[in-house]
C-alpha cells in the first residue's frame, strides 16, 4: 500500500508539472507498466482528480480543472518560490489580490515545515520593496495573457503604445516578465515577423485566443530582452557607454530597471540606457562618479563638451 501511494504521489506530481503526457511517458517516469498506470489514473479519480484521458496512438493524459480545488505537490523550491511571490502580490502591482494573496500566504505558511519557513522568513527579512507600481494590471488580463503563454494559442489585443497610438496586434506570446515594477509580454509580432515587448497595463486582450503554434526561440533570455527594450527603445536618446569600473559598481545604478549593464572585464563594462533628453543622460552617466566613452548616440558626446565648458565656467579661473 505505501509503495501504491508513493506511486500515486509522484504520478501527481507528473501531471502538474507538463499539460499532457502519452501512457508510455509515463509508465517510463514511474517505471511500471502502462496498465499500471491506468489504474492509478482511475485511483487518482477516485480521489477527486480530474485526469482526462485521449484514445489512440496520438492520445495520453492531462490534468484537467474540476469542480473544487483538489491539494497540490510542491517540493521545497516550489513551496518557497510561491510563498515569496505571494508575498509579492501584496505590493499592489496587480490589481484586486492584496488581501486574497495574504489569505493564501497565511494558509501557506501555516503548513510548510519549519525548515522552509525559516528560509521564506530569511528571504523576506532581506528584500526591499520599492514603491506600489504606477499602473496596476488586472488579474483577469494577466490569466488570460498568462493562459496563451501556457497552452501557445495566439493572441488578439488592442495596444496603446509610447506615443499614445492605438493599433491590433496578433501575437505569438512567450513570456511575461515582471520589471521595472510593471508587467511586460514577450511576443512574436505575426504582422511585423519580428519579437516585440509590450506593456500589459496598455493591452486589451481579445476573446477567444488561439489558433495553437510551434513556440520560437527569442533572441536572447526574456527577461534580458524586455529590460534592454525598456532602457532604450522607448526613449528619444540611446545611448552605450563604455565605463571605467567593474560592472558590480555600476550596477547600484541600475536597480530601477531603466538601464543594463554588461561586465566585458574586470574593470569594464558596458551601459545601455535611454531618455528623453541630452541633459537626462548627462546627469545620469556622471553621477556614477568614474572616467567613461560614449559610443552611442553621436549628439550626446558633442553635448557633454557644452556641459564641461559650463562646469569650467562655474568654477572659475582660481586654483583648482
Amino acid at each position: 500500500m505505501l509503495e501504491t501511494s508513493a506511486r500515486l504521489l509522484r504520478l501527481l506530481s507528473l501531471l502538474q508539472s507538463r499539460r499532457d503526457w502519452t501512457g508510455p511517458e509515463l509508465a517510463g517516469k514511474l517505471d511500471v507498466t502502462t496498465r499500471t498506470v491506468r489504474r492509478d489514473v482511475e485511483r487518482l479519480r477516485a480521489l477527486g482528480y480530474p485526469v482526462h484521458a485521449a484514445p489512440g496512438t496520438a492520445g495520453g493524459y492531462r490534468l484537467g480543472a474540476g469542480a473544487a480545488l483538489p491539494p497540490l505537490l510542491l517540493d521545497d523550491e516550489e513551496a518557497i518560490a510561491v510563498a515569496l511571490c505571494l508575498r509579492t502580490g501584496t505590493d499592489g502591482s496587480v490589481a484586486g489580490i492584496e488581501e486574497t494573496s495574504l489569505r493564501a500566504l497565511a494558509k501557506l505558511e501555516q503548513v510548510l515545515p519549519s525548515r522552509l519557513r525559516h528560509r521564506v522568513q530569511a528571504m523576506q527579512a532581506v528584500a526591499v520593496s520599492g514603491n506600489r507600481a504606477p499602473a496596476a494590471v488586472g488579474q483577469d488580463v494577466l490569466t488570460v495573457i498568462g493562459g496563451a503563454c501556457r497552452d501557445r494559442e495566439r493572441l488578439r489585443f488592442d495596444y496603446l503604445d509610447h506615443g499614445g497610438t492605438s493599433s491590433r496586434r496578433t501575437v505569438e506570446p512567450f513570456r511575461l516578465v515582471h520589471h521595472a515594477r510593471r508587467w511586460y509580454l514577450l511576443a512574436w509580432d505575426t504582422d511585423r515577423a519580428d519579437w516585440r515587448s509590450f506593456r500589459v497595463d496598455r493591452m486589451d486582450p481579445k476573446s477567444p485566443t488561439g489558433p495553437r503554434f510551434t513556440p520560437r526561440e527569442p533572441p536572447m533570455e526574456a527577461a534580458a530582452y524586455v529590460a534592454r527594450g525598456v532602457t532604450s527603445r522607448a526613449y528619444r536618446y540611446q545611448a552605450v557607454v563604455t565605463l571605467h569600473a567593474p560592472a558590480e559598481t555600476v550596477a547600484r545604478y541600475t536597480s530601477s530597471g531603466f538601464a543594463t549593464v554588461e561586465a566585458v572585464d574586470a574593470g569594464t563594462c558596458v551601459l545601455r540606457t535611454g531618455a528623453e533628453s541630452l541633459d537626462a543622460l548627462s546627469v545620469y552617466i556622471g553621477m556614477m562618479g568614474v572616467d567613461f566613452e560614449v559610443q552611442e548616440p553621436p549628439e550626446l558626446i558633442g553635448y557633454l563638451g557644452v556641459v564641461a565648458d559650463r562646469l569650467a565656467r562655474a568654477v572659475g579661473p582660481g586654483p583648482r
